[in-house]
């Protein structure tokens, strides 16, 4: 029995692991996917609206 408690724990930690790496690997391919579209338009970034103020600023990373 404790075999399978530890077997079933391991389980665990590696398909949190599994979805902690896919949901990284997709968040890369977005963030290459925006930086290529902005290196061919030539563009230096990309202008967000701020809703609370109403004025426009550059894109971060984290966004």
């Amino acid at each position: 029995m404790p075999q399978i408690i530890l077997l079933l724990i391991i389980a665990v930690i590696a398909w949190i692991g599994y979805r902690k790496f896919i949901a990284d690997a997709e968040r890369l391919a977005r963030q290459r996917e925006r930086l290529r579209r902005e290196r061919e338009s030539g563009a230096d970034g990309t202008l967000v609206k701020d809703p609370k103020t109403g004025e426009y600023r550059l894109r971060r990373d984290d966004e």
